[in-house]
Protein backbone atom coordinates (compact mmCIF):
# COMPACT_ATOMS: atom_id res chain seq x y z
CA UNK A 1 0.00 0.00 0.00
CA UNK A 2 1.45 3.38 -0.96
CA UNK A 3 1.03 6.35 1.33
CA UNK A 4 -1.18 9.27 0.27
CA UNK A 5 0.88 12.37 -0.50
CA UNK A 6 -0.53 14.23 2.50
CA UNK A 7 0.47 11.56 5.00
CA UNK A 8 3.72 11.47 6.92
CA UNK A 9 5.95 8.44 7.17
CA UNK A 10 6.00 6.63 10.48
CA UNK A 11 8.74 4.31 9.28
CA UNK A 12 12.44 4.73 8.61
CA UNK A 13 11.94 4.24 4.89
CA UNK A 14 15.12 5.95 3.77
CA UNK A 15 18.17 7.47 5.37
CA UNK A 16 16.58 10.89 4.78
CA UNK A 17 12.76 10.69 4.86
CA UNK A 18 10.33 13.09 3.23
CA UNK A 19 7.84 15.18 5.13
CA UNK A 20 5.13 17.03 3.28
CA UNK A 21 3.67 18.47 6.45
CA UNK A 22 6.92 20.30 7.15
CA UNK A 23 6.98 21.72 3.62
CA UNK A 24 3.43 22.98 3.96
CA UNK A 25 4.39 24.49 7.30
CA UNK A 26 7.42 26.15 5.74
CA UNK A 27 5.16 27.86 3.18
CA UNK A 28 2.41 28.95 5.53
CA UNK A 29 2.06 32.02 7.68
CA UNK A 30 1.06 29.91 10.70
CA UNK A 31 3.63 28.82 13.32
CA UNK A 32 5.99 26.82 11.20
CA UNK A 33 8.58 24.13 11.39
CA UNK A 34 11.24 26.83 11.04
CA UNK A 35 11.26 30.40 12.29
CA UNK A 36 12.96 31.72 9.11
CA UNK A 37 11.05 33.00 6.12
CA UNK A 38 10.14 30.63 3.31
CA UNK A 39 12.43 32.43 0.87
CA UNK A 40 15.56 32.08 2.98
CA UNK A 41 14.76 29.01 5.03
CA UNK A 42 16.46 25.68 4.43
CA UNK A 43 13.71 23.48 3.09
CA UNK A 44 12.73 20.38 5.04
CA UNK A 45 14.32 17.19 3.80
CA UNK A 46 12.59 15.90 0.71
CA UNK A 47 11.68 19.36 -0.63
CA UNK A 48 13.12 20.66 -3.88
CA UNK A 49 13.55 24.41 -4.21
CA UNK A 50 11.73 25.84 -7.24
CA UNK A 51 11.65 29.34 -8.70
CA UNK A 52 9.55 31.78 -6.74
CA UNK A 53 6.59 31.27 -9.03
CA UNK A 54 6.65 27.50 -8.67
CA UNK A 55 5.27 25.28 -5.96
CA UNK A 56 7.43 23.28 -3.61
CA UNK A 57 7.63 19.63 -4.58
CA UNK A 58 7.44 17.40 -1.52
CA UNK A 59 5.71 14.25 -2.70
CA UNK A 60 6.82 10.89 -1.28
CA UNK A 61 8.82 10.29 -4.44
CA UNK A 62 10.94 13.38 -3.97
CA UNK A 63 13.00 12.25 -1.00
CA UNK A 64 16.69 12.96 -1.04
CA UNK A 65 17.58 9.35 -1.62
CA UNK A 66 15.92 9.48 -5.01
CA UNK A 67 17.45 12.79 -6.09
CA UNK A 68 20.15 11.16 -8.23
CA UNK A 69 18.08 8.68 -10.20
CA UNK A 70 18.77 7.12 -13.56
CA UNK A 71 17.23 4.26 -15.46
CA UNK A 72 19.12 1.08 -16.27
CA UNK A 73 17.28 -1.56 -18.25
CA UNK A 74 13.95 -0.07 -17.25
CA UNK A 75 14.79 -0.06 -13.53
CA UNK A 76 15.73 2.84 -11.29
CA UNK A 77 19.17 3.31 -9.80
CA UNK A 78 19.36 5.73 -6.88
CA UNK A 79 22.37 7.14 -5.10
CA UNK A 80 22.67 6.20 -1.45
CA UNK A 81 23.57 9.64 -0.15
CA UNK A 82 23.48 12.65 -2.49
CA UNK A 83 25.63 15.63 -1.55
CA UNK A 84 23.78 17.75 0.95
CA UNK A 85 24.15 20.91 -1.13
CA UNK A 86 22.00 19.31 -3.83
CA UNK A 87 19.19 18.84 -1.33
CA UNK A 88 19.06 22.16 0.46
CA UNK A 89 19.84 25.77 -0.24
CA UNK A 90 20.59 27.35 3.10
CA UNK A 91 21.23 31.03 3.69
CA UNK A 92 21.12 31.16 7.48
CA UNK A 93 22.59 28.80 10.09
CA UNK A 94 20.17 26.50 11.84
CA UNK A 95 19.31 27.21 15.45
CA UNK A 96 18.32 24.92 18.29
CA UNK A 97 14.76 26.14 17.76
CA UNK A 98 14.86 24.76 14.21
CA UNK A 99 15.97 21.36 15.52
CA UNK A 100 13.16 21.34 18.08
CA UNK A 101 10.59 22.29 15.47
CA UNK A 102 11.94 19.60 13.18
CA UNK A 103 10.91 16.99 15.76
CA UNK A 104 7.65 18.79 16.51
CA UNK A 105 6.73 18.67 12.83
CA UNK A 106 6.18 14.93 13.26
CA UNK A 107 2.93 15.56 15.15
CA UNK A 108 -0.09 14.47 13.15
CA UNK A 109 -3.77 13.73 13.83
CA UNK A 110 -4.75 10.21 14.79
CA UNK A 111 -6.33 9.43 11.43
CA UNK A 112 -2.88 9.95 9.85
CA UNK A 113 -1.06 7.60 12.25
CA UNK A 114 0.71 4.76 10.53
CA UNK A 115 2.67 1.61 11.43
CA UNK A 116 6.19 1.09 10.10
CA UNK A 117 7.80 -2.30 10.77
CA UNK A 118 11.49 -3.05 10.30
CA UNK A 119 13.18 -6.40 10.64
CA UNK A 120 16.68 -7.76 10.13
CA UNK A 121 17.82 -11.30 9.38
CA UNK A 122 21.04 -13.27 8.99
CA UNK A 123 21.96 -14.64 5.59
CA UNK A 124 23.91 -17.88 5.21
CA UNK A 125 25.18 -20.28 2.59
CA UNK A 126 23.05 -23.42 2.80
CA UNK A 127 25.94 -25.68 1.78
CA UNK A 128 28.53 -24.44 4.28
CA UNK A 129 26.39 -22.55 6.85
CA UNK A 130 28.90 -19.69 6.51
CA UNK A 131 27.59 -16.10 6.47
CA UNK A 132 26.65 -14.83 3.04
CA UNK A 133 29.49 -12.88 1.44
CA UNK A 134 28.92 -9.41 0.04
CA UNK A 135 29.14 -10.92 -3.45
CA UNK A 136 26.30 -13.35 -2.64
CA UNK A 137 24.24 -10.54 -1.13
CA UNK A 138 24.86 -8.32 -4.15
CA UNK A 139 23.70 -11.13 -6.46
CA UNK A 140 20.56 -11.54 -4.38
CA UNK A 141 19.84 -7.81 -4.52
CA UNK A 142 20.40 -7.71 -8.28
CA UNK A 143 18.03 -10.63 -8.85
CA UNK A 144 15.31 -9.14 -6.64
CA UNK A 145 15.62 -5.83 -8.47
CA UNK A 146 15.41 -7.54 -11.86
CA UNK A 147 12.57 -9.91 -11.05
CA UNK A 148 10.39 -7.74 -8.84
CA UNK A 149 11.12 -4.24 -10.23
CA UNK A 150 12.87 -2.68 -7.25
CA UNK A 151 15.10 0.35 -7.69
CA UNK A 152 18.75 -0.23 -6.78
CA UNK A 153 20.50 1.87 -4.15
CA UNK A 154 24.16 2.35 -4.99
CA UNK A 155 27.17 3.63 -3.08
CA UNK A 156 29.77 4.23 -5.74
CA UNK A 157 29.64 1.15 -7.94
CA UNK A 158 28.38 -1.12 -5.14
CA UNK A 159 24.76 -2.11 -4.74
CA UNK A 160 23.85 -1.66 -1.07
CA UNK A 161 20.07 -1.78 -1.08
CA UNK A 162 16.74 -1.65 -2.88
CA UNK A 163 13.72 0.60 -2.85
CA UNK A 164 10.13 0.17 -4.06
CA UNK A 165 6.74 1.64 -3.19
CA UNK A 166 7.72 3.09 0.17
CA UNK A 167 9.75 0.06 1.24
CA UNK A 168 13.51 -0.26 1.34
CA UNK A 169 15.93 -3.14 1.72
CA UNK A 170 19.24 -2.15 3.28
CA UNK A 171 22.36 -3.86 4.59
CA UNK A 172 23.59 -3.69 8.16
CA UNK A 173 27.37 -3.74 8.74
CA UNK A 174 27.73 -7.54 8.73
CA UNK A 175 25.35 -8.17 5.86
CA UNK A 176 22.21 -8.43 7.98
CA UNK A 177 19.38 -8.01 5.49
CA UNK A 178 16.85 -5.41 6.61
CA UNK A 179 13.38 -4.60 5.33
CA UNK A 180 12.18 -1.15 6.33
CA UNK A 181 8.50 -1.30 5.59
CA UNK A 182 6.18 1.32 4.21
CA UNK A 183 3.97 3.29 6.63
CA UNK A 184 0.72 1.32 6.73
CA UNK A 185 -2.62 1.65 8.48
CA UNK A 186 -3.12 -1.81 10.01
CA UNK A 187 -1.13 -4.73 11.36
CA UNK A 188 -2.71 -6.88 8.63
CA UNK A 189 -1.10 -4.68 5.98
CA UNK A 190 2.34 -4.61 7.61
CA UNK A 191 2.27 -8.38 8.11
CA UNK A 192 1.26 -8.92 4.48
CA UNK A 193 4.16 -6.68 3.48
CA UNK A 194 6.58 -8.85 5.47
CA UNK A 195 5.09 -11.97 3.90
CA UNK A 196 5.50 -10.56 0.41
CA UNK A 197 9.10 -9.58 1.09
CA UNK A 198 9.99 -13.01 2.47
CA UNK A 199 8.36 -14.65 -0.56
CA UNK A 200 10.51 -12.59 -2.93
CA UNK A 201 13.69 -13.27 -0.95
CA UNK A 202 12.97 -16.98 -0.62
CA UNK A 203 12.27 -17.41 -4.33
CA UNK A 204 15.79 -16.16 -5.12
CA UNK A 205 17.45 -17.86 -2.16
CA UNK A 206 16.36 -21.32 -3.34
CA UNK A 207 18.07 -20.74 -6.69
CA UNK A 208 21.26 -19.39 -5.10
CA UNK A 209 21.38 -21.98 -2.28
CA UNK A 210 21.35 -19.36 0.46
CA UNK A 211 18.91 -18.77 3.27
CA UNK A 212 17.96 -16.44 6.12
CA UNK A 213 17.47 -16.84 9.88
CA UNK A 214 15.45 -14.74 12.29
CA UNK A 215 17.47 -14.60 15.52
CA UNK A 216 18.75 -11.85 17.80
CA UNK A 217 22.42 -12.86 17.60
CA UNK A 218 24.50 -14.90 15.18
CA UNK A 219 24.52 -18.36 16.81
CA UNK A 220 27.65 -19.82 15.26
CA UNK A 221 30.24 -17.52 13.75
CA UNK A 222 33.04 -15.46 15.27
CA UNK A 223 33.35 -11.74 14.68
CA UNK A 224 36.27 -12.37 12.35
CA UNK A 225 34.14 -14.66 10.17
CA UNK A 226 31.51 -12.00 9.48
CA UNK A 227 31.83 -10.13 6.16
CA UNK A 228 32.07 -6.34 6.09
CA UNK A 229 29.66 -4.42 3.89
CA UNK A 230 31.06 -1.67 1.59
CA UNK A 231 29.32 1.31 3.18
CA UNK A 232 31.32 4.39 4.10
CA UNK A 233 29.58 5.20 7.35
CA UNK A 234 30.24 1.70 8.67
CA UNK A 235 33.99 2.11 8.21
CA UNK A 236 33.89 5.14 10.49
CA UNK A 237 31.73 3.36 13.06
CA UNK A 238 33.90 0.24 12.98
CA UNK A 239 36.99 2.25 13.86
CA UNK A 240 35.23 4.21 16.61
CA UNK A 241 33.27 1.49 18.41
CA UNK A 242 36.18 -0.19 20.25
CA UNK A 243 37.08 3.19 21.80
CA UNK A 244 33.75 3.57 23.62
CA UNK A 245 32.62 0.04 24.54
CA UNK A 246 33.68 -3.56 24.51
CA UNK A 247 30.71 -4.92 22.54
CA UNK A 248 30.09 -2.27 19.88
CA UNK A 249 31.46 -4.39 17.05
CA UNK A 250 29.29 -7.28 18.22
CA UNK A 251 26.28 -5.01 17.90
CA UNK A 252 27.27 -3.94 14.41
CA UNK A 253 28.09 -7.32 12.95
CA UNK A 254 26.30 -10.04 14.90
CA UNK A 255 22.87 -8.74 16.03
CA UNK A 256 19.42 -8.57 14.43
CA UNK A 257 16.26 -6.89 15.65
CA UNK A 258 12.65 -6.23 14.78
CA UNK A 259 11.19 -2.84 15.58
CA UNK A 260 8.07 -0.81 14.99
CA UNK A 261 7.82 2.92 14.35
CA UNK A 262 4.77 4.78 15.59
CA UNK A 263 3.31 8.28 15.42
CA UNK A 264 2.07 10.83 17.97
CA UNK A 265 -0.39 13.70 17.72
CA UNK A 266 1.17 16.22 20.11
CA UNK A 267 4.16 16.82 22.33
CA UNK A 268 2.28 15.42 25.33
CA UNK A 269 1.25 12.33 23.38
CA UNK A 270 4.89 11.84 22.39
CA UNK A 271 5.95 12.13 26.03
CA UNK A 272 3.32 9.61 27.18
CA UNK A 273 4.29 7.07 24.51
CA UNK A 274 8.01 7.62 25.02
CA UNK A 275 7.74 7.00 28.77
CA UNK A 276 5.52 3.94 28.43
CA UNK A 277 7.70 2.55 25.65
CA UNK A 278 10.91 2.99 27.63
CA UNK A 279 9.55 1.62 30.89
CA UNK A 280 7.96 -1.42 29.24
CA UNK A 281 10.71 -2.14 26.71
CA UNK A 282 12.20 -4.85 28.97
CA UNK A 283 8.90 -6.70 28.75
CA UNK A 284 9.18 -6.75 24.96
CA UNK A 285 12.80 -7.86 25.30
CA UNK A 286 11.67 -10.76 27.49
CA UNK A 287 8.75 -11.84 25.29
CA UNK A 288 10.93 -11.79 22.16
CA UNK A 289 14.13 -13.18 23.77
CA UNK A 290 15.75 -15.19 20.99
CA UNK A 291 19.56 -15.06 21.20
CA UNK A 292 20.94 -17.69 23.61
CA UNK A 293 24.00 -18.81 21.59
CA UNK A 294 27.47 -17.42 21.03
CA UNK A 295 29.88 -19.16 18.65
CA UNK A 296 28.02 -22.46 18.86
CA UNK A 297 27.51 -22.59 22.64
CA UNK A 298 24.97 -21.25 25.16
CA UNK A 299 26.06 -17.76 26.20
CA UNK A 300 24.32 -17.55 29.56
CA UNK A 301 21.69 -15.10 28.31
CA UNK A 302 18.28 -15.45 26.72
CA UNK A 303 18.63 -12.15 24.87
CA UNK A 304 22.33 -11.72 24.30
CA UNK A 305 21.51 -9.03 21.75
CA UNK A 306 20.08 -6.96 24.59
CA UNK A 307 23.16 -7.64 26.72
CA UNK A 308 25.40 -6.40 23.89
CA UNK A 309 23.67 -3.02 23.94
CA UNK A 310 24.66 -2.56 27.59
CA UNK A 311 28.32 -2.15 26.62
CA UNK A 312 28.20 -0.66 23.15
CA UNK A 313 28.46 3.10 23.73
CA UNK A 314 26.97 4.60 26.88
CA UNK A 315 26.85 8.06 25.30
CA UNK A 316 24.12 6.98 22.87
CA UNK A 317 22.36 3.90 24.35
CA UNK A 318 20.25 2.94 27.35
CA UNK A 319 16.94 3.87 28.91
CA UNK A 320 17.30 7.69 29.18
CA UNK A 321 16.25 8.55 32.77
CA UNK A 322 15.66 12.21 31.82
CA UNK A 323 12.61 11.16 29.80
CA UNK A 324 10.79 10.57 33.09
CA UNK A 325 11.70 13.97 34.55
CA UNK A 326 9.24 16.86 34.76
CA UNK A 327 9.41 19.12 31.75
CA UNK A 328 10.56 16.49 29.27
CA UNK A 329 9.63 17.25 25.67
CA UNK A 330 11.08 17.90 22.25
CA UNK A 331 13.53 20.53 23.50
CA UNK A 332 14.96 18.28 26.19
CA UNK A 333 15.54 15.50 23.65
CA UNK A 334 17.30 17.96 21.35
CA UNK A 335 19.57 18.98 24.24
CA UNK A 336 20.42 15.31 24.76
CA UNK A 337 21.01 14.67 21.06
CA UNK A 338 23.25 17.72 20.70
CA UNK A 339 25.59 16.25 23.30
CA UNK A 340 25.73 12.75 21.80
CA UNK A 341 29.12 12.56 20.02
CA UNK A 342 28.94 12.61 16.24
CA UNK A 343 29.99 9.83 13.88
CA UNK A 344 30.30 11.65 10.56
CA UNK A 345 29.27 14.45 8.26
CA UNK A 346 28.57 13.97 4.55
CA UNK A 347 30.01 16.42 2.02
CA UNK A 348 31.06 16.23 -1.63
CA UNK A 349 29.91 12.62 -1.94
CA UNK A 350 32.09 11.36 0.88
CA UNK A 351 31.81 10.63 4.57
CA UNK A 352 33.95 12.83 6.82
CA UNK A 353 35.04 11.26 10.09
CA UNK A 354 33.66 13.38 12.93
CA UNK A 355 33.73 10.71 15.63
CA UNK A 356 33.65 12.08 19.14
CA UNK A 357 32.99 15.65 18.00
CA UNK A 358 30.07 17.79 19.12
CA UNK A 359 27.00 18.54 17.02
CA UNK A 360 26.58 21.55 19.29
CA UNK A 361 29.91 22.84 17.97
CA UNK A 362 28.75 22.03 14.43
CA UNK A 363 25.65 24.12 15.06
CA UNK A 364 27.93 27.04 15.95
CA UNK A 365 30.17 26.58 12.91
CA UNK A 366 33.03 25.25 15.00
CA UNK A 367 33.34 21.63 13.90
CA UNK A 368 37.11 21.02 13.60
CA UNK A 369 36.85 18.77 10.53
CA UNK A 370 34.60 21.30 8.71
CA UNK A 371 35.76 24.68 10.02
CA UNK A 372 33.27 27.44 9.34
CA UNK A 373 30.63 25.04 8.00
CA UNK A 374 27.14 24.80 9.46
CA UNK A 375 24.85 21.75 9.55
CA UNK A 376 21.81 21.26 7.39
CA UNK A 377 18.66 19.42 8.36
CA UNK A 378 20.10 16.44 6.52
CA UNK A 379 23.02 16.46 8.93
CA UNK A 380 20.63 16.61 11.86
CA UNK A 381 18.54 13.73 10.53
CA UNK A 382 21.70 11.68 9.99
CA UNK A 383 22.86 12.47 13.51
CA UNK A 384 19.55 11.33 15.01
CA UNK A 385 19.99 7.94 13.31
CA UNK A 386 23.29 7.43 15.17
CA UNK A 387 21.62 7.56 18.59
CA UNK A 388 20.59 4.12 19.88
CA UNK A 389 18.39 4.19 23.01
CA UNK A 390 15.74 1.54 23.65
CA UNK A 391 13.15 4.00 22.30
CA UNK A 392 14.36 6.56 19.77
CA UNK A 393 12.69 9.82 18.81
CA UNK A 394 12.78 11.15 15.30
CA UNK A 395 9.57 12.56 13.80
CA UNK A 396 8.05 9.35 15.14
CA UNK A 397 8.98 6.91 17.92
CA UNK A 398 10.91 3.69 17.36
CA UNK A 399 10.40 0.71 19.70
CA UNK A 400 13.82 -0.99 19.56
CA UNK A 401 13.98 -3.63 22.31
CA UNK A 402 13.14 -6.93 20.58
CA UNK A 403 15.30 -9.70 19.15
CA UNK A 404 14.83 -10.75 15.56
CA UNK A 405 12.58 -13.76 15.19
CA UNK A 406 10.17 -15.84 13.19
CA UNK A 407 7.60 -14.51 10.73
CA UNK A 408 4.88 -14.72 13.37
CA UNK A 409 6.90 -12.70 15.86
CA UNK A 410 7.75 -10.09 13.24
CA UNK A 411 4.00 -9.54 12.96
CA UNK A 412 3.45 -9.80 16.72
CA UNK A 413 5.84 -6.95 17.58
CA UNK A 414 3.86 -4.17 15.85
CA UNK A 415 0.63 -5.70 17.11
CA UNK A 416 1.89 -5.59 20.70
CA UNK A 417 2.92 -1.94 20.62
CA UNK A 418 0.00 -0.72 18.48
CA UNK A 419 -2.40 -2.28 20.98
CA UNK A 420 -0.65 -0.53 23.87
CA UNK A 421 0.09 2.88 22.35
CA UNK A 422 -2.50 3.57 19.64
CA UNK A 423 -5.54 3.04 21.88
CA UNK A 424 -6.12 5.71 24.54
CA UNK A 425 -7.56 3.34 27.16
CA UNK A 426 -4.60 0.99 26.78
CA UNK A 427 -2.08 3.83 26.91
CA UNK A 428 -3.70 5.22 30.06
CA UNK A 429 -3.66 1.76 31.65
CA UNK A 430 0.07 1.49 30.90
CA UNK A 431 0.69 4.94 32.36
CA UNK A 432 -0.98 3.84 35.58
CA UNK A 433 1.11 0.67 35.72
CA UNK A 434 4.43 2.52 35.45
CA UNK A 435 3.44 5.65 37.38
CA UNK A 436 5.26 4.71 40.60
CA UNK A 437 8.21 2.84 39.11
CA UNK A 438 11.54 4.16 40.26
CA UNK A 439 14.63 4.68 38.14
CA UNK A 440 16.29 1.93 40.18
CA UNK A 441 13.51 -0.51 39.23
CA UNK A 442 13.64 0.42 35.56
CA UNK A 443 17.42 0.03 35.55
CA UNK A 444 17.21 -3.34 37.31
CA UNK A 445 14.83 -4.66 34.67
CA UNK A 446 17.15 -3.47 31.92
CA UNK A 447 20.04 -5.31 33.61
CA UNK A 448 18.38 -8.61 34.54
CA UNK A 449 15.94 -9.25 31.68
CA UNK A 450 18.62 -10.16 29.09
CA UNK A 451 19.63 -13.09 31.28
CA UNK A 452 16.34 -14.10 32.94
CA UNK A 453 13.63 -12.83 30.55
CA UNK A 454 10.15 -13.53 31.94
CA UNK A 455 11.56 -15.15 35.08
CA UNK A 456 13.02 -11.83 36.22
CA UNK A 457 11.72 -11.03 39.74
CA UNK A 458 9.74 -7.81 39.82
CA UNK A 459 8.04 -6.40 42.88
CA UNK A 460 5.79 -9.10 44.32
CA UNK A 461 6.10 -11.57 41.48
CA UNK A 462 7.77 -12.24 38.15
CA UNK A 463 7.99 -10.17 35.00
CA UNK A 464 5.90 -12.92 33.42
CA UNK A 465 2.87 -11.72 35.37
CA UNK A 466 3.31 -8.18 34.08
CA UNK A 467 3.76 -9.53 30.56
CA UNK A 468 0.47 -11.41 30.84
CA UNK A 469 -1.29 -8.21 31.89
CA UNK A 470 0.27 -6.20 29.09
CA UNK A 471 -0.55 -8.73 26.38
CA UNK A 472 -4.15 -8.62 27.63
CA UNK A 473 -4.19 -4.81 27.59
CA UNK A 474 -2.70 -4.81 24.09
CA UNK A 475 -5.29 -7.30 22.88
CA UNK A 476 -8.12 -5.15 24.23
CA UNK A 477 -6.60 -2.09 22.55
CA UNK A 478 -6.41 -3.90 19.22
CA UNK A 479 -10.00 -5.04 19.56
CA UNK A 480 -11.14 -1.47 20.16
CA UNK A 481 -9.32 -0.38 16.98
CA UNK A 482 -11.79 -2.52 15.07
CA UNK A 483 -9.42 -4.09 12.51
CA UNK A 484 -9.45 -7.63 13.91
CA UNK A 485 -5.73 -7.52 14.61
CA UNK A 486 -5.77 -9.34 17.95
CA UNK A 487 -4.93 -12.71 16.38
CA UNK A 488 -1.40 -11.50 15.80
CA UNK A 489 -0.84 -11.69 19.55
CA UNK A 490 -1.49 -15.43 19.84
CA UNK A 491 2.17 -16.41 20.02
CA UNK A 492 2.83 -13.76 22.66
CA UNK A 493 -0.16 -14.99 24.64
CA UNK A 494 1.37 -18.46 24.66
CA UNK A 495 4.83 -17.18 25.64
CA UNK A 496 3.40 -15.05 28.43
CA UNK A 497 1.16 -17.87 29.71
CA UNK A 498 3.95 -20.45 29.85
CA UNK A 499 6.82 -18.13 30.71
CA UNK A 500 8.93 -20.02 28.13
CA UNK A 501 10.66 -17.78 25.60
CA UNK A 502 11.85 -18.76 22.11
CA UNK A 503 15.40 -18.75 23.49
CA UNK A 504 14.50 -21.33 26.14
CA UNK A 505 12.88 -23.56 23.55
CA UNK A 506 16.08 -23.45 21.52
CA UNK A 507 18.19 -24.26 24.58
CA UNK A 508 15.96 -27.25 25.30
CA UNK A 509 16.48 -28.47 21.73
CA UNK A 510 20.23 -27.82 21.97
CA UNK A 511 20.56 -30.02 25.05
CA UNK A 512 18.19 -32.62 23.56
CA UNK A 513 17.49 -33.49 19.96
CA UNK A 514 20.16 -31.16 18.52
CA UNK A 515 22.92 -33.01 20.37
CA UNK A 516 24.58 -29.82 21.67
CA UNK A 517 24.99 -28.40 18.19
CA UNK A 518 23.54 -25.19 16.79
CA UNK A 519 23.71 -26.41 13.19
CA UNK A 520 20.09 -27.67 13.20
CA UNK A 521 18.99 -24.04 13.63
CA UNK A 522 19.85 -23.47 9.99
CA UNK A 523 17.26 -26.05 8.90
CA UNK A 524 14.57 -25.70 11.55
CA UNK A 525 14.42 -21.90 11.75
CA UNK A 526 15.15 -20.91 8.15
CA UNK A 527 12.59 -18.47 6.71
Amino acid sequence: MSLPTHAVSASRLHSLPTLQAACISAKSSSPSCFRKSFVSAPLPIGCVRKPASAAVNCSPGSSSISRQRRRVGGRGVVAASPPTEEVEVQTEPLTKEDLVNYLRSGCKPKDKWRIGTEHEKFGFDQKTLEPMSYEQIATLLEHIADRFSWDKIMEGDKIIGLRSNGQSVTLEPGGQFELSGAPLETVHQTCAEVNGHLYQVKSICEEEHVGFLGLGFNPKHTLQEIPIMPKGRYTIMRNYMPKVGSLGLEMMFRTCTVQVNLDFDSEQDMVDKFRVGLALQPVATALFANSPFLEGKPNGYLSYRSRVWEDTDKDRTGDLPFVFEDGFGFERYVEYALDVPMYFAYRDQRYIDATGLSFRDFLNGKLPVLPGAYPTLNDWENHLTTIFPEVRLKRYLEMRGADGGSWRRICALPAFWVGLLYDRESLDACKRIISDWTELERSALRTHVPRMALKTPFREGLLQHLAQDLVKISKEGLQRRGYREANFLKELENIAATGITPAERMLEAYHGRWGESVDPIYKELIY
